[in-house]
């Protein structure tokens, strides 16, 4: 008997920290589930020519020509928007490539979070900015950084590749000059909006952001607080190692 009185105390506290552990497990479920956000406050925000979007259950779809609505030397010359490049780089070099109306469909997360495991981004169309223009990331082909590619940049940082496709791998200053340089810029195919290159009146370096080139913090649209990208001056420019959230498809 007296073997039984010693060991009641010991599983008391083994069922006590039994249920410690399951409420604290408990409580770190209710944090993670915590970290889904809402981002159909942004949508009202795109507009571009030939673009479009819908929502479509748990997803926002978008629709878009991949039109700038700004002046390029990319533009054919028929089109009332060319214009000779004006620009501030000395080494520009215009590429052979035209602008020219494509068809590229965006399913995008509307309750972006956190991924279990961080994919790459893919050359080619990796987000859409808020005027229809498709993002890339930091490369002009397969482990190729843009050292050179960048001096192909019309004057609003932008060009087309070979089938036409116009997209912005760094800074869209078109969109900048308009909305500012903190301002929402588009999203990633993960649902996580991008920012300009400053927040708060400082200049955001890669040294501010994490690996994906992203942080959390408050933002105009979200006064709690949302994981956002930013643009930023040096490589890699918009996007890091990958997408932070679980990518939606993009097809062509």
């Amino acid at each position: 008997m007296k073997q039984i009185k010693n060991t009641m105390p010991i599983y008391f506290i083994i069922m006590a920290l039994s249920m410690a552990c399951s409420n604290e497990m408990e409580e770190m479920d209710m944090e993670e589930t915590s970290t889904e956000y809402d981002i159909s406050a942004l949508l009202t925000k795109f507009e571009g020519t030939g673009l479009s979007y819908e929502i479509r259950g748990d997803n926002v779809i978008f629709t878009t020509q991949d039109l700038p609505n700004h002046t390029s030397p990319y533009w054919p010359t028929s089109n009332p928007l060319y214009s000779e490049y004006s620009g501030n780089n000395p080494a520009y070099n215009k590429n052979p490539n035209t602008i020219a109306s494509q068809n590229i469909v965006l399913t995008i997360p509307l309750y972006p979070s956190e991924a279990s495991f961080h994919q790459s981004t893919p050359l080619g169309a990796i987000g859409v900015s808020r005027n229809g223009v498709v993002f890339y990331n930091q490369y002009a082909g397969p482990d190729q950084p843009l050292t050179n590619e960048i001096d192909s940049f019309d004057q609003w940082a932008g060009h087309p590749q070979m089938r036409g496709e116009y997209h912005y791998h760094i800074e869209p200053t078109y969109l900048t000059s308009e909305f500012g340089n903190d301002a929402f810029l588009g999203l990633l195919s993960d649902g996580f909006p991008v920012y300009g290159p400053v927040e708060n009146g400082h200049t955001i370096t890669n040294d501010d952001l994490d690996a994906y080139h992203g942080h959390f913090s408050i933002t105009e649209d979200f006064p709690e607080g949302i994981y956002h990208y930013h643009i930023s001056s040096e490589d890699p420019y918009l996007n890091g190692s990958g997408y932070f959230g679980t990518p939606g498809s993009i097809t062509k």
